[in-house]
């Protein structure tokens, strides 16, 4: 049996339906920039029970836009006694406060309000995302926004819907079950997709009726601060939602510490996540949900239309390409990458703006493979940008050819060239590491049982990619691989209603659909006993 390629991303589509129109487009108030005017950046402090304050020791810290290197604006930057303040503000909202206690349905139309406003502000909140993370506007305002408006409503829509359920006991007792919030969560977000990770975490733990502090990276928090500030007008009680901006050595340290924090849900690095398990276990055992590392395979077998094969794969960062169809696929990237464009986000044209650090990130490499138009950006500063050239230099050092790229690119800020390495072994640092910048491993393979085995040779297992048109094959190879999600014949193919998450070391716990909601409940049975029932 035959199954057709598709070509999914969405996000080709809608960029090159739109960009004729967002080249000329004009959007909030500030500064001119490529035609667009950039706003003003009003929400700088830490936003805890309701209000916006300073950090209780008065610190800032600078959060620089990746185009240039300058500074974007100062934010409080909290510590521990700020952590202990929204934990406070959080417990008290969900011991004694209203959020928890309203109807699923209440909670459900406040969180729609809440969508309506980002959606209402998406011009200004996607700008800030641009400048904040280096990610092209296009993509911001055409692809995460919609996704994030969606979310919202999605899990407003569910949280009405969290039933428990009627056991069937053998004796005479009657059972049932209750769902209930789990309490105070405290959400680490990375820097890579900001406004999705933020929706990602707080939608599904507003619609469990739980209270929240929201760490956002340190080097992306501009927009959850700005959410801050719509979900109090949307309605959201005072308490309910804190964001506590600032480092992961002392924030993130003293959430996942912290003893009346009950869940912890973080994205990031494998290190990273280690740690907050650490210190979630030598506190009060807290729930841990951990979304960490990859190293997703793309394989890419024979029968594949190879033209059809680059408009899918935005985002492998090991590819592998069957003997076959090898030569001509090499060929066929190595002259696309001559039409990548890498400068400005604000420009409309740009398919990569500029690179962010990689302490705390969502381990995708989102890199060229064929068809250009399709590749989001990721933000670097200046260490992950040294670091991303010496991954390149190892490459070169270690036997990989060096097909496109390798350079840095541009006189100010920090934009590396899309890197392609072909000859890449499975042994090789680049083949190995998350490198989190444009750097691609193309790998050749013979057999369907090379393609597993290889796939298979690493410590993570996030996500994996298939490009056949032979059912078998598809079947066969997504059972064999091991990861949290498959994609067959598409790639970075998301839903609200698709769970995300990983295998092995890319952590445990999902995100996105129903199952990302049971995250933010706790199951609790309740027995009473029958008399004289005339049945069991």
């Amino acid at each position: 049996m035959e199954i057709r390629p598709r070509a999914s991303s969405v996000l080709c589509g809608l960029v090159q339906e739109a960009s004729a129109a967002m080249a000329s487009e004009e959007d909030c108030s500030g500064t001119a920039e490529n035609g667009f005017m950039l706003p003003e950046v009003k929400f700088t402090k830490l936003f805890i029970n309701g209000s916006f304050v300073d950090a209780v020791s008065g610190k800032t810290f600078e959060t620089i836009d990746p185009r240039t290197g300058d500074v974007i604006a100062e934010i409080a930057s909290g510590d521990k006694e700020d952590v202990d303040l929204a934990v406070a503000a959080a417990r008290d909202a969900f011991d004694d406060g209203k959020w928890p206690r309203l109807p699923g349905y209440q909670r459900g139309r406040i969180m729609m309000k809440f969508a309506d406003l980002i959606e209402q502000h998406v011009e200004e909140l996607a700008v800030l995302e641009c400048i904040d993370s280096g990610k092209p506007l296009l993509v911001s305002k055409l692809v995460d926004f919609p996704s994030v408006i969606s979310m919202f409503r999605y899990y407003a829509g569910a949280a009405d819907k969290i039933h428990g359920e009627t056991l069937k006991l053998a004796q005479e007792l009657q059972g049932y079950t209750l769902k209930e919030p789990i309490g105070v969560v405290g959400l680490i977000i990375p820097w890579n997709y900001p406004m999705l990770m933020f929706a990602l975490k707080v939608a599904p733990a507003l619609a469990a009726g739980c209270t929240m502090i929201v760490k956002p990276a340190e080097q992306t928090p501009l927009t959850a601060l700005y959410c801050a500030h719509l979900a109090k007008q949307a309605g959201i009680p005072d308490g309910v939602l804190n964001v506590v901006t600032g480092f992961g050595r002392t924030v993130g340290a003293a959430i996942s510490s912290h003893m009346d924090v009950d869940k912890v849900s973080f994205t990031g690095s494998t290190e990273t996540g280690r740690v907050v398990m650490e210190a979630a276990a030598r506190s009060n055992l807290k729930s841990v949900s951990l979304e960490l590392g990859g190293k997703s395979p793309l394989l890419i077998f024979d029968d594949a239309d190879i033209d059809m094969a680059g408009e899918i794969c935005v985002a492998g960062s090991r590819v592998f390409v069957q003997e076959g169809i090898y030569d001509e696929f090499v060929k066929k990237i190595a002259l696309s990458s001559k039409e990548w464009i890498v400068g400005d986000p604000f420009d409309p044209r740009v398919n990569q703006g500029p690179q962010v650090t990689i302490l705390e990130a969502f381990y995708f490499h989102m890199l060229l493979v064929v068809v250009h138009e399709c590749l989001p950006s990721i933000k670097v500063d200046k260490r992950q940008f040294d670091k991303i050239l010496s991954y390149i230099d190892h490459g070169k050092r270690e036997g990989a050819t060096l097909l496109t790229g390798g350079k840095p690119c541009g006189e100010k800020g920090y934009y590396i060239e899309p890197t392609i390495f072909t000859d890449v072994k499975d042994d090789m640092l680049i083949a190995k590491d998350e490198i989190f910048g444009p750097v691609m491993s193309l790998m050749k393979f013979s057999t369907v049982e090379e393609a597993i085995q290889r796939a298979n040779y690493t410590k993570y297992g996030l996500a994996a990619g298939i490009v056949t048109k032979d059912l078998n094959i598809a079947n066969r190879v997504s059972r064999s691989i091991r990861a949290g999600i498959i994609w067959v014949n598409c790639y970075f193919a998301f839903d609200n209603d698709c769970p995300f998450g990983g295998y092995k070391m890319s952590g445990f716990g999902r995100d996105s659909g129903l199952h990302a909601l049971e995250k933010y409940l706790k199951v609790k049975s309740v027995v009473t006993p029958i008399y004289g029932s005339p049945w069991l």
